[in-house]
């Protein structure tokens, strides 16, 4: 889908969408564009749609309702579900007028428009593909060109890390999303450097390597650097880490049968990392990005590591393994440790498909947040609800540090209690990072990967993206 933009509606048009905020709808408007004089059953509840055929003229019209204003944060979905239901039925040229709306819609309908296209049936033999349709988003306001383009970008990046999310166990091992990482780096213009066995091996990733060690794919670490020419240097250096597990068995801690097959998404912490930088190097953002992503497959092996098992870290801190499930806070573990160690991010974030638990707590509808700093979480939590890729806190006090005592090592993986189990976890991942002012930990279990109306099976959202663009952004100022 080609998406352009206008400041005046084309003389000629076969396909015309016109979207209204609840209770903000321009009935004479309707009737001038429509044909049609008689009134008509839409309020502009958001997703409600309505088609209007022209009594003389070859001309279709869509009313699409947006909800209120409260609701602008996630008005690319009602863009998006129109677009995936109807555009088989659209002209080759769609006009979406957007003159009553505020100009910010621009980068709404451009999102939602965009994502429109995916299709998940990327193995299928009979896989038709969908028509090619040029889309013209008319707004009297210059700016809508500009949001246009960055929802564009946005649309088109996050296609991509559902994509990566979607894949297959089989085809997604980790060197597959080190090779998506690599050849992102050489198009848009930012540094990637593998790590392979022999380089985890001799750099002491014990962690990353003790996860992957029941699988026939190496484990790597995909190191990630972007940093323009014109950095503002008052600017922090953000650090992210995401979690890369590319299929999850459990381990020898094996999980049972009916979900494992949806374990392969399980590395949406790494596209989220993956598809912010990527995001922030084609906007052209001055601001300087360090990702790491530990990767591995959690797979069943003579060689995989046992519960009972003490293993060591490249925080030199020993580890004793309760659960194997619970391998992704490992891996993080050694990440969280190299990021702090080698670059000395001033604030880190890592993100995480990490515990059931935060699903059982918040559902799909937010990312569990852990951290000591107010602040930082306050700001996430703001950029959350600008992007509606919202977040709610969780505690991180001291009292749930001492279940994870080990009586052999420093630490044990797994409290082995059936509670607070997010909250276990971040506290885990909070003993590789030595007291950082500025981390925070983002269980994204429950959005990155779900049900929608998009497809009859669960599958990838993208989540992530645009959560840390808009937090880059607040850091820039």
């Amino acid at each position: 889908m080609k998406i352009t933009c206008a400041t005046k509606l084309p003389t000629t048009i076969a396909t015309l969408i016109l979207p209204f905020q609840k209770g903000v709808i321009n009935t004479k408007k309707i009737a001038e564009l429509s044909g049609i004089n008689s009134p008509i059953d839409f309020e502009g509840n958001f997703k409600e749609s309505v088609v209007l055929y022209h009594p003389t003229k070859s001309l279709k019209v869509y009313l699409l309702g947006l909800g209120t204003t409260a609701e602008m944060a996630k008005s690319s979905d009602a863009f998006r579900s129109l677009a995936f239901k109807q555009q088989k039925n659209w002209a080759k040229n769609v006009v979406v007028d957007l003159s009553e709306l505020p100009v910010d819609y621009a980068y709404h309908a451009a999102l939602g428009l965009q994502l429109s296209t995916y299709q998940i049936g990327a193995f299928k033999a009979d896989q038709k593909a969908l028509k090619a349709i040029t889309v013209k988003l008319i707004h009297a306001d210059k700016k809508a060109k500009t949001l246009g383009n960055e929802g564009t970008l946005t649309g088109e990046t996050q296609l991509e890390m559902i994509r990566l999310v979607n894949s297959p166990g089989n085809e997604k091992i980790p060197r597959f999303i080190a090779n998506y990482a690599v050849q992102s780096g050489k198009k848009y213009g930012y540094k990637v450097n593998v790590l392979g066995e022999k380089e985890l091996k001799k750099e002491g990733l014990h962690a990353v390597l003790a996860v992957g060690n029941g699988s026939q794919h190496e484990s790597v670490l995909i190191k990630m650097e972007y940093k323009p020419k014109g950095v503002n240097k008052k600017t922090p250096t953000l650090g992210l880490v995401g979690k890369g597990i590319t299929f999850d068995t459990g381990g020898l801690s094996i999980k049972g049968s009916m979900n494992m097959h949806y374990m392969k998404s399980d590395m949406g912490g790494a596209a989220a990392i993956i598809g912010a930088i990527e995001l922030a190097a084609k906007l052209e953002l001055n601001i300087h990005l360090v990702g790491i992503i530990p990767s591995a497959e959690n797979a069943v092996d003579e060689r995989s590591v046992k519960p009972g098992d003490v293993i060591n870290s490249y925080s030199g801190k020993t580890i004793e393994i309760i659960d194997t499930d619970a391998e992704g806070r490992l891996i993080l573990a050694d990440g969280l440790a190299y990021i702090q160690k080698n670059y000395q991010p001033d604030i880190v974030l890592d993100l995480a498909t990490l515990t059931g638990s935060t699903v059982r707590t918040f559902g799909y509808a937010a990312a569990g947040l852990f951290t000591q700093n107010e602040t930082l979480a306050a700001d996430l939590m703001e950029v959350g609800k600008m992007t509606h890729e919202r977040l709610w806190p969780l505690p991180m006090w001291d009292e749930y540090g001492t279940d994870l005592h080990s009586d052999i090592a420093d630490v044990k993986n797994f409290s082995g209690r059936p509670l607070a189990g997010a909250i276990f976890a971040g506290k885990f991942l909070e003993f590789f990072i030595k007291d950082h002012p500025n981390w925070a930990h983002l269980d994204i279990a429950g959005v990155a990967f779900g049900d929608s109306e998009y497809s009859r099976m669960k599958g990838g959202t993208g989540y992530g993206v645009r959560l840390l663009v808009a937090y880059m952004r607040k850091l820039i100022g």
